[in-house]
């Protein structure tokens, strides 16, 4: 039997997983999924869990269940291109004909002294959770900063601001206007329903300095009861270890057909793939159905196209707390509820057609 290792059930491996079972995949194959956790979590929404608005078990999907796929449960420790095997903690080895590298991405914190020591992370469940269990603990009337203003700082102020009325809550962007990468409209909508709401908005920040219960803009202090950061992201560990070539983000350079180049064997699919578009899920789902078309060509022995369609992105949607959104669908701008229901619908037709 051929092996095909996944590595990550995030976005992209759960869409591969999707397009080969039950019947897309060929008799003589069988699939080995590995990940942490025993169910597919629903990334985008960690920010309502940390916030106390969504419980734990609305995050999670189940994978398909299917008689040729085999789920092993563990870190990934190293990936041996050489050998073609994956290695885990507690030394057990993985062999492979076929790999795709799902892993995803974590905290970067631009060797700012102590953020890692000293702020919270909404990269993964389980430090959403522990995220979740601070924020939860914050006394009445305490600070909580949140460091950095992209789409998951934005959403996680505006629902932690509905969450805990009492919190006085500062968040930090380096920019002149947050969410300073879409159009002036919509950042200025979102500025200004931080405003109106009396979160704390400190723009042109530059953190230098965290210590516990302490962050430094310009270096002057302010204290928090908590700190989350949000300031950025990088591929994992293993991945930035991987001996392959990388672009200045530290992702995987891919040949058009996502696989590495001279390693028609390696996909690398979602946060980790250098990709012309920023990191979301909805590409690493476009990625992912590209990724089992080219499988099954290979698989049957026929010719690759030389080049892939461009994936289609729908757009980006965000939310502000339970009633208000914004989005870019297009060159069209969405303000105010529509987005926010559009954002509530999204989420229910990816469980529904997940089967949870």
């Amino acid at each position: 039997m051929k092996k095909l290792v996944i590595l990550g059930g995030g976005y992209g491996g759960m869409r591969v997983l999707q397009r080969l079972l039950p019947e897309g995949l060929p008799e003589d194959v069988e699939i080995t999924l590995i990940d942490r956790l025993p169910y597919h979590c629903l990334k985008t929404e960690y920010y309502a869990l940390a916030a106390g608005t969504a419980a734990d078990h609305h995050l999670r999907v189940v994978f398909p269940e299917d008689a040729r796929l085999t789920i092993k449960y563990g870190t990934i420790t190293n990936i041996n291109l050489q050998d073609k095997t994956v290695e885990l903690d507690g030394d057990q080895f993985v062999p492979y004909d076929k790999l795709i590298i799902g892993l995803g991405c974590e905290d970067k914190y631009h060797n700012v002294p102590g953020a890692a020591e000293f702020t919270h992370s909404i990269q993964t469940m389980d430090k959403t959770r522990r995220t979740y269990e601070t924020l939860n603990n914050v006394r009445p009337n305490g600070v909580v900063s949140i460091v950095g203003a992209g789409l998951s700082g934005v959403e996680l102020a505006s629902e932690l601001r509905e969450s805990r009325p009492d919190l006085s809550i500062k968040l930090f962007d380096r920019g002149e206007i947050i969410l300073s990468m879409f159009p002036r409209k919509l950042s200025t909508y979102v500025q200004n329903w931080f405003v109106d709401h009396g979160v704390d908005v400190i723009n042109k920040s530059n953190i230098t300095k965290v210590e516990d219960g302490i962050l430094y803009n310009h270096d002057e202090p302010i204290e928090c009861d908590a700190i989350i950061w949000t300031a950025g992201v990088q591929p994992v560990e293993v991945v930035r270890d991987l001996q392959a070539e990388k672009d200045s983000q530290g992702r995987v350079v891919l040949t058009p057909q996502h696989f590495l180049p001279n390693n028609e064997d390696v996909f690398v699919v979602g946060d980790c793939a250098s990709l012309p578009h920023a990191p979301s899920a909805q590409l690493a789902e476009g990625q992912a159905e590209q990724i089992v078309m080219i499988l099954k060509k290979q698989w049957a022995g026929e010719a690759l196209p030389e080049e892939l369609p461009r994936i289609k992105l729908k757009g980006v949607l965000g939310s502000l707390g339970k009633k208000h959104g914004f989005g870019l669908m297009g060159e069209r701008t969405l303000l105010g509820r529509v987005p926010r229901v559009l954002k509530s619908g999204v989420l229910w037709m990816y469980k529904y057609h997940s089967g949870s």
